[in-house]
């Protein structure tokens, strides 16, 4: 990637406002991370204040998008001045910060400030601080500048949503395909039965050469093919934006130059559909984990861990939604020297915490150590053999983890109607994932009564958690005839 692109090694455009980080207590707190800052708590503490002031203000916040789809987040602030300053800028930045990922949008259009909007102008331009969210949400996804304006409240746009159906075909003979960032996992399905499926390690973030992607998919679908008397579909998985199979952006891709990105690996499954000559669909890997709940559940939330963070959703009625759910980049832990993302510099967003670098972020803190060339995936083997020999200290990291996720879902909470969390993904396999949940489940419980009531989370079974991406990346396309 570009180097302008790059957020730098953390974020330092604000100082954490005291006198609501200091008053933050958790009943639930992670036992390897005492500092861990939760989101939720640091918004709810802040809205607190800002309902018990007679002079708070409305504040507006619109994204949209080059096809007309406007989403909308209206909240209120304390009065601009003195110390509310930056409390103000740090909630309204994490607001956008976290919007951008959820939704998605190349404008973003604030209503009821106009220094508000300046300071975030600032911050989100090719220069501030979030320069990496600004190339990024502008000419890589929706290729056109990325703008920040200020409007009237009067005058800002209403919501504007589309929904995506997506049916799950299993009948005939198809292949699907799961791309993370340790490993490819692939199925081959006969009339909707799983004959074959595998996972095959790879490192493919920081691989200069797109021939080393291209070689190992198609090494993944040979193996597959081999299985299968013919192949009528493929259909696949992986992190970033695709639209129509074209490959928009990717953490896969990251270490490719933009013009070998441009000529090998935009149009990599356009063109795999041409050599097998059978429908190719490619969708987000959040996307595909949410749809892979074996239970069909809806108003449902899928997380899942693995290189990286993908997260999905389908609303009450169903259907996907066009936001991008990109939650690996959303913030959900407030302390300004919490663990910086690799990519985008920014600091406290959801990679650091439910992927393997999370554990792997941990396994120090937990007295647990390992050769430093050893790959990630290969500590996390490691680590979850000792869990399933009762190591306390690496009970203590999956606590950890636990604590976290109890506490992003209620921040998840605000900005999704979530009656279901689904935990998926090679992090949450084993005698780890039931720790998480169970940790999870204890922070609701204590901390956010009203949402344990409503917010089920569910672990599904040991193979749908390994496979389950791949199984329903393989339902995805339509074949001839409808089957």
């Amino acid at each position: 990637m570009d180097t302008e692109e790059n957020g730098g090694e953390g974020s330092e455009i604000w100082v954490t406002p005291m006198k609501i980080s200091d008053s933050l207590e958790m009943k639930v707190k992670p036992d390897l991370d005492p500092d861990f800052i939760p989101a939720s708590l640091w918004n709810q503490i802040y809205r607190n204040l800002t309902s018990q002031n007679p002079d708070r203000m409305p504040l507006c916040i619109a994204l949209s998008r080059p096809d007309n789809t406007v989403s909308v987040y209206e909240t209120e602030i304390l009065p601009h001045e003195g110390d509310n300053v930056p409390l103000n800028i740090m909630y309204v930045e994490r607001l956008v910060k976290f919007l951008l990922w959820q939704k998605g949008g190349s404008r973003v259009i604030i209503g009821g400030n106009d220094e508000i909007t300046e300071t975030i102008k600032e911050i989100y331009s090719p220069e501030g601080e979030r320069s990496f969210d600004y190339q990024f949400m502008g000419k890589r996804v929706f290729r056109e500048a990325m703008v920040v304006e200020s409007r009237a409240l009067d005058a800002m746009p209403k919501p504007r949503a589309r929904v995506l159906s997506f049916d799950r075909n299993l009948g005939g003979y198809r292949i699907g395909i799961d791309l993370g960032g340790s490993s490819r996992k692939c199925a081959a399905l006969l009339e909707g039965r799983v004959v074959y499926s595998e996972t095959m390690p790879w490192n493919p973030y920081f691989q200069k050469d797109p021939q080393y992607h291209i070689k190992h998919i198609r090494e993944s679908l040979r193996r597959a093919a081999k299985k299968l008397p013919r192949v009528d579909a493929i259909g696949g998985s992986a992190a970033g934006i695709y639209v129509n199979n074209e490959v928009r952006v990717a953490s896969l891709f990251r270490g490719v130059s933009q013009e070998d990105f441009r000529r090998y690996v935009q149009n990599i499954f356009c063109n795999i559909e041409k050599e097998w000559n059978v429908p190719v669909v490619i969708a987000n890997d959040g996307d595909v984990a949410a749809l892979a709940s074996p239970l069909n559940l809806n108003a449902l939330l899928s997380i899942s861990m693995g290189a990286s963070m993908a997260a999905g959703y389908v609303d009450k009625y169903g259907n996907l939604t066009y936001d991008l759910n990109e939650l690996a980049f959303a913030p959900i832990d407030y302390r300004t020297d919490a663990p910086a993302d690799e990519w985008s510099g920014d600091v406290g967003c959801g990679v650091q915490y439910f992927s393997q670098q999370g554990v792997e972020r941990l396994l120090e803190k937990a007295g647990i150590s390992f050769p430093e060339d050893m790959l990630l995936l290969e500590k996390l083997i490691e680590v979850q053999n000792l869990m399933e020999e009762n190591d306390k200290c690496v009970q203590r990291i999956f606590n950890t983890i636990g604590v976290y996720l109890g506490y992003a879902i209620a921040h998840y909470a605000d900005f999704y109607e979530i009656r279901n969390v689904v935990i998926m993904g090679c992090v949450t396999s084993g005698n780890g994932g039931k720790l998480m949940a169970a940790r999870a489940r204890e922070v609701l419980e204590k901390e956010f009564s009203d949402l344990a009531r409503t917010i089920r989370i569910v672990l599904p079974d040991e193979n749908s958690r390994q496979f389950g991406q791949a199984i329903a990346a393989a339902s995805l396309p339509k074949i001839k005839g409808g089957i």
